[in-house]
């Protein structure tokens, strides 16, 4: 039987092409359940509150960068959305004084329009969102120099060159969008030989840093999320760090409070890792074949996939 057309844009694949037994097992999955996903290989931590949330999200910062050294370097590669942690890690290097200054970061993605990467000065720029809320805020004798900043460009070579250049990055960091990415990893279109089933996951988990389409539910979502629902406002490509550069981190830790992806899909993604159920309409699904994976959740932001009118 052919799968069904996606229920938001038929010329994409995403989760709504799922298996309709699939989609209702998720949508029972109590808060509680969610919890007891865990295996080995796939954890998933619930935090109480926003403050305990979000400082252990800006702790593994503090966490990776403490291990580099000149001779064995090390960081971090981190989101924008969430943004929440990143001026608490500038206030944890700052009070207890850290150095820092063998660290490394590498930013996930960028927007990308009229041919290269939005500059700094674009009010939507992930860049300008990163040195403003944390870099720009560390103390100067403490914080790492620009060369240890690692952000993609259009012309993705010198930062995929840094994936290969002895730098360990200890974790990568996510978020979870309304259409089940990480990054900007976000599913296929449906046309040509992907037109009655999405690639297998073996030639998605192939792509690198690239330059992105987006699906429509993500441009909508980060309008939402980031530009008062100004749909207009948001660029329809970006740049995204891709499955090769997430399989050379050691660890991949997915933050969820709430705020950017609802409550079943919250629960979607972390049943089909723990189940180990591989499809890339539902790119985080890949995370199943990734050895070191924590899905973290504030627990009052799972919600419930019962139906309110509202």
């Amino acid at each position: 039987m052919p799968r069904p057309l996606s229920a938001i844009s038929p010329d994409w694949w995403d989760y709504t092409t799922l298996p309709k037994d699939l989609i209702e097992e998720v949508a029972r999955l109590t808060p509680r359940d969610v919890e007891r996903l865990s295996r080995p290989g796939f954890k998933v931590v619930m935090y109480d509150t926003l403050e305990d949330f979000y400082l252990a999200e800006a702790l593994e910062y503090i966490h990776a960068w403490r291990q580099s050294t000149a001779d064995n370097p090390a960081g971090i590669c981190g989101p924008i959305g969430p943004t929440e942690q990143l001026p608490l890690v500038a206030r944890l290097v700052n009070s207890l004084e850290l150095d820092v200054r063998e660290g490394h970061f590498w930013g996930m993605d960028e927007w990308y329009l009229d041919g290269k990467e939005v500059p700094v000065t674009h009010p939507l720029s992930f860049e300008r969102a990163d040195r403003e809320l944390c870099f720009n805020r560390i103390n100067r004798k403490l914080r790492m120099p620009d060369a240890h900043l690692h952000f993609p460009k259009a012309d993705t070579a010198p930062y995929r060159k840094t994936w290969d250049s002895g730098i360990r990055c200890v974790v990568m960091q996510g978020g979870q969008g309304d259409v089940k990415h990480w990054a900007f990893n976000d599913p296929p279109q449906r046309k040509g030989k992907y037109k009655d089933q999405p690639p297998p996951a073996a030639e998605y988990r192939k792509l690198a840093t690239r330059v992105v389409k987006l699906h429509p539910l993500t441009v909508a979502q980060n309008a939402r999320t980031s530009g008062g629902g100004n749909i207009a406002l948001v660029p329809t490509m970006a740049i995204s760090v891709g499955p090769v550069e997430t399989w050379k981190a050691e660890k991949v830790s997915i933050w969820q409070a709430g705020n950017h992806d609802n409550p079943f899909g919250q629960r979607l993604t972390a049943y089909m890792i723990s189940k180990r159920i591989v499809d890339t309409s539902v790119p985080m699904s890949l995370l199943a074949e990734h050895p070191n994976v924590q899905f973290n959740y504030y627990r009052g932001g799972l919600g419930t996939c019962a139906v309110e009118m509202h």
